[in-house]
């Protein structure tokens, strides 16, 4: 099985432009592991507070998932250079700003600020790159790997580039550490455009479009709920992880903990994009959800560590499959017109449970302690699991139908 697998992956990247085309979103997507982690720590060296570094990151993450649906409808609409163009400067710009506080004496409000014009024009790399795997591929099973291995760099991305940020505090400074992360949103739309990606983009200035784009079609506001449910769970075990290795009074175990979940979530996504399964898409959220809910219910009553490890690995299998199946129903459910919005209000959901699962997963953890925090991480993926399961699946021989206008 693993020759077969290995073979197929070979075989894959030898498509035209393919190699080009991972390598292009390696490197354009470390701003995802490295801004938020970087920006905290460097506006909390900044201003004495983690409350206040806290906020700043909030309001970065906040006003990117605001905005990131009207840019996508731009897109869709005008296609996409000029909306590289504009947030390929003005991010990058305004996180320089926020790098140069210091330097210019920058009060914490005009770092809320920058820090909101920043998320307000964070490019979509992530989206134009998901959406330029849909025009790449017709063929089905080709952009299944596609958006598997896809999910797989978004894993390798919060894994390396909180690891990197790491590597630089140990050397260096909070102020080293942002400056690179800075210096990494300042090539990823550069490294975009120098790709073989915007061949692949189409888009019809002139096709009826309905007010709520997407939003309008019950399909997707299923397969966005449910993203927004399971990104919760996943921001609550963001927190159940730091919550135990505190409890246990070992801090470094924290990093250990996510790094072997992300793990396990990238092994899982490769594992995903080698194999066919028989069933409907629909099935298999609907199962893989329900899989992912048993090692979270049963970490909130491990007390070992090494325990923790083995069942955040094995629930790390099917954190990326569930994303990869989320993103394939998104690509078919999603009429060309709304190519690119409609991944768009994929990523606010996302970006948005896991500011939800954060926040009330730190409320959790003070009154309660790590435990309960586990079991509402697995208590929204169940819930996660019920929306999926009002996905109808195409009847047995029947070809699902693909919305391509």
């Amino acid at each position: 099985m693993l020759r077969a697998a290995a073979a197929g992956y070979t075989s894959f990247f030898r498509l035209p432009d393919v190699a080009r085309l991972f390598a292009m979103a390696v490197i354009a997507r470390m701003p995802i592991g490295t801004i938020s982690l970087s920006m905290l720590l460097h506006v909390r060296a900044l201003t004495g507070s983690f409350a206040a570094a806290g906020l700043a990151v909030g309001t970065y993450l906040g006003a990117s998932a605001a905005t990131a649906p009207v840019i996508g409808r731009w897109i869709d609409r005008r296609g996409a250079r000029g909306a590289l163009l504009a947030t390929g400067i003005v991010s990058p710009a305004a996180l320089f700003v926020i790098w140069l506080a210091s330097s210019i004496g920058m009060p914490p409000a005009g770092i809320y600020v920058a820090a909101a014009v920043a998320g307000a024009f964070a490019p979509p790399i992530t989206v134009l790159t998901r959406t330029m795997w849909r025009y790449r591929f017709d063929d089905e099973r080709a952009r299944k790997t596609a958006f598997a291995l896809d999910a797989v760099l978004v894993e390798f991305a919060f894994t390396a580039g909180p690891a990197l940020i790491g590597l630089l505090l140990a050397i260096g400074s909070p102020r080293i550490a942002f400056g690179t992360a800075v210096a990494f949103a300042a090539i990823a739309v550069p490294t975009f455009v120098a790709s073989p990606a915007l061949r692949y983009f189409r888009h019809d200035p002139h096709a009826e479009r309905h007010l709520l784009g997407p939003l309008a079609d019950r399909r997707l506001l299923i397969v966005y709920a449910t993203s927004f449910l399971l990104t919760t769970g996943l921001g609550l075990l963001e927190i159940s992880y730091p919550g135990f290795a505190a409890a246990a009074h070992r801090p470094p175990l924290a990093g250990w903990l996510i790094a072997i979940n992300s793990a396990g979530s990238a092994m899982g996504g490769l594992a995903y994009g080698a194999i066919d399964l028989a069933l409907a898409r629909e099935r298999q959220l609907r199962h893989m959800l329900g899989l992912l809910v048993l090692p979270l219910a049963l970490s909130a009553a491990i007390t070992s560590a090494g325990w923790l490890a083995l069942v955040g690995f094995i629930a790390g299998l099917c954190i990326a499959p569930a994303f990869t199946i989320v993103t394939l129903l998104i690509s078919t459910y999603a009429p060309a017109r709304y190519a690119t919005e409609a991944f768009t209000w994929s990523a606010t959901c996302i970006v948005s449970g896991i500011g939800v699962g954060n926040a009330i997963g730190g409320a959790l953890l003070e009154r309660f302690g790590p435990s309960i925090v586990f079991a509402a991480s697995a208590a929204s993926v169940l819930v996660a699991a019920l929306a999926a399961t009002t996905l109808r699946a195409p009847r047995p021989g029947s070809r699902p139908r693909r919305a391509s206008s």
